[in-house]
């Protein structure tokens, strides 16, 4: 099923929409009015935008499901070959260097500054062809000449900081894991990751394009693409190489991220501007040109993505003067604890592009409800995953990772750490979803960063002082005090600072909702061993779980769950009209 509409559409912007839009997105999307029409009318072909919003969400969600399975199995090929020990520590500090291009170039500031940069280009587009021949429509098309002002010049500065990543390897994981005894393997295994900086700087430069052309299907699957780069390549190679197949996967999946997209973006946006650009006058090209130069413009954006990761850093930092596999166990038990708040944030990344559009429009109130709405729904997707990841996090360890050369000691201790590194999910989920209203005006705001940056600090502090008496555990736990210190901070300076929402009410709305997340974890911790399979176990507890957190939920009347079946309804309609 396509998702890709036939023509840009009248507005320029990517519109989205999340799985299950809350009220007044209905009314909204039925009752255009003014310049906001280009919202509600057909897409490509007579398309309604209820409909088109749906297959997007249905897609990306499938995706994003489907990315984030194939995760898991890389990460259980890494356990089955590599174990939790030397060998997958070197692979997971050369790691360092893809997670933090992934946060820089691929999920947070690229898609930041990028989606608003063509989706301002687009709507330039639509107003200016009226009065132009086809000829100078291209010759003028400012999303052509976007294309031609910035991706080249990323193409050589990545390809550039690259080249210095593969020469100073040695270096830099001398500065990510200083205590580690042997630290070759980590080097060589670093010089082959660097190459992601090149491949997935083209691969979210391509997203961001093509989401803001609302095409979502190539952009959803790079994932999908990626994982199966590393794990054919491990399964291929890791009796040749090694640990070393593993981050030759990396590098191999990075560039599969680009070709999947690669036709879609030929298609949908192009390379650069024709030959007869220089009819276009030379103020119009200009003012193109600053979406990746003027300092003001991605500095703010960039120092946010920077503090944000440097989380893993600091873990990584911490962890190496650990025994061995502290940070093997503290990189599984992370990956699994995420994915809840990985799919809650699937909402806001389709939605994100609608709140843009609305503050550029002026629409205060549009954005206030849509960013609630999104808050509402995240937080009640996050929770209820974080209630079973705590309530039975060693038989999801045991079922996922426990074979091969991962040990059940390594359960064990992944399993508690994972317990640790839940606390802070509900923050990680309210810091992704809450920085992108700050993003969406004209021009970034520096208080997300600052905001992270107190919460670097906070994690900073708190694990420095915790790793000496709790180990991996104080690791987790200054994590999850730094996210939430960030997720309070931007919680509530979006109100006053960019979108009026009523943070007294989303505070008590999350709170009842974390009520029920500590009953159904607590029914889960308990019922969890009582059932000696652990496949069984865990297969019952995504039942348990959620029941538990809809019942407690119902009797303590979070809005949320008393309204969540309604919105079902409204969503199987609309995936029924879409048939």
């Amino acid at each position: 099923m396509s998702v890709t509409p036939s023509g840009s559409g009248p507005g320029g912007g990517q519109v989205s929409g999340g799985a299950g839009s809350g009220r007044g997105e209905a009314s909204e999307s039925a009752t255009p009015s003014g310049s906001q029409a280009s919202e509600s009318v057909a897409l490509g072909g007579g398309q309604p935008l209820g409909r088109f919003l749906a297959k997007a969400a249905a897609v990306t969600a499938g995706l994003t499901a489907a990315g984030a399975v194939f995760g898991l199995v890389r990460d259980q090929t890494i356990a089955h070959l590599f174990g939790a020990g030397h060998d997958s520590d070197a692979f997971l500090i050369a790691w360092t260097v893809p997670e933090m291009a992934s946060t820089l170039l691929i999920e947070d500031a690229m898609a930041l500054l990028m989606v608003p940069a063509f989706s301002h280009a687009l709507a330039r587009r639509a107003a200016g062809r009226s009065a132009l021949t086809r000829r100078e429509a291209r010759a003028q098309d400012p999303v052509r000449l976007l294309v031609g002002a910035t991706l080249p010049r990323l193409v050589v500065l990545l390809a550039a900081v690259a080249s210095v990543l593969v020469v100073a390897a040695p270096a830099v994981v001398a500065v990510l894991a200083p205590g580690l005894p042997d630290p070759a393997l980590a080097v060589e295994c670093t010089r082959l990751t660097a190459l992601t900086v090149l491949s997935f700087g083209i691969a979210g430069y391509f997203s961001a394009a093509l989401r803001a052309h609302r095409s979502f299907l190539s952009p959803a699957a790079i994932y999908v693409s990626y994982n199966v780069g590393i794990i054919g390549t491990m399964v291929a190679l890791h009796t040749l190489w090694g640990v070393r197949a593993a981050a030759a996967g990396v590098a191999v999946g990075g560039f599969l991220m680009v070709l999947v997209q690669l036709p879609a973006f030929v298609r949908n946006v192009g390379f650069g501007p024709p030959r007869a650009k220089k009819t276009a006058p030379r103020s119009q090209r200009d003012r193109d040109r600053p979406t990746l130069i003027a300092f003001g413009v991605i500095a703010p954006v960039i120092f946010f993505a920077v503090f944000r990761q440097s989380q893993v850093l600091v873990e990584r930092f911490l962890a190496a003067s650990l025994p061995p596999g502290a940070i093997s166990h503290l990189n599984y038990a992370q990956k699994v604890a995420q994915m809840p708040m990985v799919l809650s944030l699937m909402i806001c990344t389709v939605t994100f592009p609608v709140v843009a559009q609305a503050m550029a429009g002026g629409e205060r109130e549009k954005a206030r409800r849509r960013v609630e709405q999104d808050l509402a729904l995240a937080s009640l997707a996050v929770l209820m995953g974080t209630a079973l990841v705590i309530g039975y996090a060693p038989q999801i360890i045991q079922v996922l990772f426990e074979r091969g050369a991962f040990t059940h000691e390594d359960t064990l201790a992944t399993a508690s750490v994972m317990r640790v590194y839940g606390l802070g999910l509900l923050g990680h989920c309210l810091v992704g979803a809450l920085s992108r209203p700050f993003f969406s005006t004209a021009r970034p705001t520096w208080f997300p960063a600052f905001a992270m940056g107190a919460g670097l600090l906070v994690n900073i502090v708190a694990g420095a002082f915790a790793v000496g008496w709790w180990g991996t555990y104080g690791i987790a736990a200054a994590n999850a005090a730094g996210i939430s210190t960030t997720a309070v901070l931007l919680l509530t300076g979006l109100g006053s600072r960019i979108i009026a929402i009523q943070v007294r009410r989303v505070a008590v709305s999350i709170g009842r909702l974390g009520v029920a997340a500590v009953a159904a974890a607590a029914t889960g911790w308990i019922a969890g061993p009582k059932i000696p399979d652990p496949m069984l176990s865990a297969a019952l507890g995504c039942l348990l779980v959620p029941a538990m957190f809809g019942a407690t939920g119902m009797a303590i009347r979070a809005l949320e769950v008393t309204a969540l079946p309604g919105q079902i309804s409204q969503l199987t309609q609309r995936f029924r009209n879409v048939r």
